[in-house]
């Protein structure tokens, strides 16, 4: 039997699980190789055989993406499926114009074909756009619901930059697991919170292993969050969506995919950054809800920063460190560190760009517009000690750290460094309160714990 041959074009995450949902064991097929795009240094690596399966003994290759033309023609590929998230509508066509020139059709896998169905009721926090704010929601409703005495175990959009053998099932439930695991600066901003607040979160690239983990956790599960990742929809199928709009950027939640499918998909729409951002992003980002959804629940949220130490930040020039994926891939131009500079009177923002060494100086080359701030790439040794330097070589007075990990445990930094701190806090009523009591009745979860707070 002549088998199809396909190319899965990803980024090391929704690719592999589009893999083992849908491909790994279709003896019609054959996956000829992963692309990578956006993550720095992750081609030439393989799916390794352990991870794919019987069907492939030798693994799979993950090439570049800008190979796609030529092994398109060489391996005579009849499909290519796109597979990862928050880039333009525009830039999926144009990829399609590309795979389609080179002759191979070109496809999108939907939610029937990738999400795993779980024994536990799950929540599925997903976003936009990376940077939205939908980490601090999902920390959020797990603290609430750990609160009524539910115990809670979040499941974390993959990123499986280092030894996938070892990363197909992962478990972070203290600090020194994030050293077990060789976890890079992108991995511990998003565990290192979960763990601190007392809850278990799981991660790694076979999800149908990690939700079974899950479901089974030594501690016990009651609930499963889905902590998502960019703009990507859940792995497993939610009991109830919510879904973080960023007012910042009006009009991507229906220009960048796959935004619009959280958009449509949302039980409850949070429009977060009402604080900072302008009305009419506000209004915009709600009309479009209402015109696509209109059976969501919209809630208003802010992100208010808090800083430990505001005297380093007055009339000081400062270098200031955002969250890496959100002003690369995310294209914003200001982020928790910006907010705390501007509020507390900096004197001036350093540009780093004159003090770049190794791949911080590669990541401005691809993300040009990044502008006056440094974004904390650490996907890899590498790049982690590239970062050090670039701060440690800028002239400033102070560095302000507005990633959600504190950079001076990891990072010998040589300058006074202060942290900033951002949560959630809805706007009025509904809230997440509300939305939460509906999800506990619906499943008869927490009412005996509920009465008995209330009698006591």
């Amino acid at each position: 039997m002549r088998k199809k041959k396909i190319i899965i074009l990803g980024a090391a995450g929704r690719d592999f699980h589009n893999f083992n949902t849908y491909y790994r064991n279709d003896p019609k097929v054959e996956v000829l190789a992963f692309t990578a795009a956006q993550i720095p240094d992750i081609e030439g690596r393989r799916y390794p055989t352990e991870l794919a399966g019987p069907l492939y003994p030798e693994g799979i290759p993950i090439i570049a993406e800008e190979e796609l033309p030529k092994v398109i023609a060489e391996w005579q590929v009849e499909e290519c499926v796109f597979s990862y998230s928050d880039v333009s509508y525009e830039h999926v066509m144009h990829l399609s114009a590309i795979v389609n020139t080179a002759g191979a059709n070109f496809n999108l896998l939907g939610t029937r074909a990738t999400m795993l169905e779980s024994i536990k009721p799950v929540i599925a926090v997903t976003a936009v756009r990376t940077g939205a704010g939908k980490s601090q929601t999902a920390r959020k409703i797990v603290e609430m619901l750990m609160k009524k005495g539910l115990k809670v175990v979040a499941i974390r959009h993959p990123m499986p930059y280092g030894n996938l053998v070892k990363q197909k099932v992962q478990r972070f439930a203290e600090i020194g697991d994030l050293k077990k695991h060789d976890c890079t600066i992108e991995e511990m901003e998003e565990y290192e919170p979960h763990i601190v607040r007392g809850n278990v979160i799981y991660s790694g690239n076979d999800y149908e292993a990690i939700l079974r983990a899950a479901e089974k956790d030594p501690k016990g599960c009651d609930v499963v969050v889905w902590d998502g990742g960019n703009n990507d929809f859940s792995f497993i199928r939610p009991d109830l969506q919510i879904t973080v709009f960023d007012p910042h950027r009006p009009g991507h939640e229906l220009s960048y995919y796959p935004s619009e499918v959280n958009l449509k998909m949302a039980h409850v729409c949070i429009i977060n950054k009402v604080d900072t951002a302008n009305v009419k992003g506000v209004n915009k980002v709600r009309r479009n809800i209402r015109a696509h959804n209109t059976e969501a629940l919209i809630i208003e949220a802010a992100s208010p920063i808090r800083v430990q130490d505001r005297n380093l930040i007055r009339h000081k020039r400062v270098l200031v460190v955002e969250d890496g994926p959100t002003l690369t891939h995310g294209g914003m131009k200001i982020g928790a560190g910006t907010v705390a500079a501007r509020k507390y009177g900096a004197a001036e923002m350093v540009d780093p760009r004159p003090y770049l060494v190794g791949k911080m100086k590669e990541t401005f080359e691809t993300y040009p517009d990044i502008g006056t701030l440094l974004p904390a790439m650490g996907y890899s040794e590498e790049q982690l000690r590239d970062l050090e330097t670039t701060i440690n070589n800028a002239d400033c007075d102070a560095v302000i750290i507005g990633t959600p990990i504190d950079l001076g445990r990891i990072l010998n930094i040589n300058k006074p460094h202060t942290r900033v701190f951002y949560d959630l806090h809805e706007i009025g009523k509904p809230d997440l309160e509300n939305v939460l009591e509906k999800f506990l009745e619906r499943f008869r979860l927490g009412r005996d714990i509920r009465n008995l707070m209330a009698f006591s």
